[in-house]
């Protein structure tokens, strides 16, 4: 069990490093440029080339701050997105929670004060705005995330991700009706990791870098491989959910994250509101109500 835990650990980090380049890679060709291409072999180097830089840098926290939420926040950031990789039905244990869902989504809801916390801890003004606006956003979106995923728990009667993997495998959605249902989770997950067009919590134009305007170093490096480990984990349950764990549709999402980033502009603080409450949870409200009448 410690093995498997320490081994997944590893290969989530591992696929961080690389998704960072990934990122740059896309970006770069988005920009009609060629990214990171002279660390090793194409850039293969370069993720850990920026780890070794971030993890080597003076740690130097504001004189202002509250040093002790300053300083565990983004420790408490990756720990929480990897407890979230346990749960899921692959080299980790949630296999054996019979309520893996509900522990999830309890992980997901306390994530948000890691970030507010951060913010707070800060004591800079762009820092708590950007703490602030991610607690609204995330608190809102998981009101869509719980609803949607209260439809294949409705209509598979489980809580175990382990039984999503097997009857979305071998029973299937109907996918003509799902798909709205799935293009609804995406965007809330877009929303839940504070992505783009929806990272209104790190926007450079009014906030500077958001909630993370203090962190340097170690502390910045730990936020953002809590951020990019919630990508692949939300990319993961994606494809868990919707086509029992399909590497194609795992690939698909990831590789939406980072296309979006370089495809379109910042959401109005307003209009993000608006999209969650006026549209993704009618939608959402609907499909609950369609699942649970035919699970009954």
């Amino acid at each position: 069990m410690i093995l498997l835990v320490i081994l997944q650990i590893v290969l989530v980090l591992v696929g961080v490093a690389f998704l960072t380049l990934l990122e740059r890679k896309i970006l770069g060709y988005i920009q009609l440029r060629k990214g990171p291409n002279k660390v090793g072999f194409m850039g293969l180097l370069q993720p850990f080339a920026d780890g070794i830089k971030l993890f080597t840098k003076e740690f130097s926290p504001p004189t202002v701050s509250n040093f002790f939420p300053y300083l565990i926040s983004p420790i408490f950031t990756l720990m929480l997105s990897l407890m979230g990789w346990s749960l899921v039905p692959y080299l980790g244990y949630g296999i054996f929670y019979n309520y893996s869902v509900i522990l999830f989504l309890c992980i997901v809801s306390v994530s948000v004060y890691t970030i507010m916390l951060a913010g707070w801890s800060s004591n800079s003004k762009y820092s708590l705005l950007g703490g602030l606006r991610a607690g609204a956003q995330t608190i809102s979106y998981e009101v869509s995330l719980i609803l949607i995923l209260l439809s294949p728990i409705f209509l598979w009667n489980s809580f175990k991700f382990q039984d999503f993997l097997y009857l979305s495998e071998y029973i299937g959605w109907p996918l003509f009706l799902v798909f709205p249902l799935a293009l609804c989770w995406f965007v809330t997950i877009l929303a839940e990791t504070n992505r783009t067009p929806f990272d209104l919590a790190e926007g450079e134009s009014e906030l500077v870098s958001g909630f993370n305007t203090e962190y340097m170093g170690v502390g910045f490096a730990l936020i953002m491989l809590g951020e990019y480990s919630s990508i692949l984990l939300m990319s993961f349950l994606f494809s868990l959910i919707f086509s029992g764990l399909s590497v194609l549709l795992f690939s698909v999402s990831v590789y939406w994250f980072l296309w979006a980033r370089g495809s379109y502009p910042r959401y109005r603080y307003d209009n993000l509101m608006s999209l969650c409450w006026k549209s993704f949870l009618p939608v959402s409200l609907s499909f609950l109500l369609f699942f649970w009448s035919i699970s009954n």
